[in-house]
């Protein structure tokens, strides 16, 4: 009984904070400059944690360039937006995701269509743009989400923005922790879960901790996009100690 209140409270809570940002995006946000818009969208994504009941753990530098990391949930964009704010590529379906999908679109994210050869290279041309007038671009180069016990092959393509760019990789190591410090799943969007399901699974989670360390940043001088993507797996995979396969 308590924890389907404390599961219902903590919903309560996001969802008036999900109206807040919409509230933000649609009002303040055409009227502030982008330096600003950064500070509220940390500010906003690390209350977001808060109301789930999610400790953000963080450990490392400050990332710079190109951001790739592990993908485990939707929860993920926030971790890392908590951190350090940044314009996310993201697959476009998540146009279509209640209230999250309208927050994306209107906070600098990258839309990428699968499956088409043309919106990929549209994609990489809006990313290097960005990373050459010194913004972050983040990216989950498994194209999928897992429980975070291994690290799927990265797609290489991407990488080869932050080459034309001239822009570092920063991979981003993500982890999602109960109290004793091991594994929990409850954020894993995966097995054709709904976003509610994940949600309510994350609400009723006890002593959830969101992990993310930023590893050393790789130069974009590795031969080509394929070497520096299996580069940038292997630290990751090494950093949560999960299963690899490689690329």
């Amino acid at each position: 009984m308590l924890i389907a209140l404390r599961a219902a409270a903590r919903l309560a809570g996001l969802g008036l904070h999900l109206a807040l940002g919409l509230a933000i995006v649609a009002l303040v946000f055409p009227r502030i400059a982008p330096a600003h818009r950064l500070k509220l969208k940390r500010r906003w994504s690390a209350r977001l944690l808060r109301c789930l009941g999610v400790e953000l753990r963080a450990v490392g530098g400050d990332p710079q360039g190109l951001l790739v990391a592990n993908h485990i949930s939707f929860l993920d964009i926030f971790v890392i937006n908590a951190v350090k704010p940044v314009a996310f590529v993201s697959k476009d379906d998540v146009r279509r995701w209640p209230l999250i999908g309208w927050l994306a679109a209107r906070t600098d994210t990258i839309f990428l269509e699968r499956g088409s050869r043309a919106a990929a290279q549209h994609a990489r041309g809006r990313i290097v743009e960005r990373l050459r007038d010194g913004r972050r671009v983040a990216v989950f180069p498994e194209g999928t989400t897992t429980r975070g016990d291994r690290v799927l092959p990265f797609h290489g393509a991407l990488f080869q923005a932050a080459i034309d760019a001239g822009a570092p990789v920063t991979p981003l190591a993500l982890r999602y922790t109960s109290r004793n410090g091991r594994r929990n799943d409850a954020p894993a969007y995966i097995d054709a879960i709904t976003l509610w399901q994940c949600l309510r699974a994350i609400a009723t989670a006890e002593g959830l901790a969101a992990q993310i360390e930023v590893l050393t940043p790789l130069p974009p001088l590795v031969a080509d996009r394929r070497h520096l993507a299996a580069h940038a797996h292997r630290a990751i995979a090494h950093a949560i100690g999960a299963g690899m396969d490689e690329p």
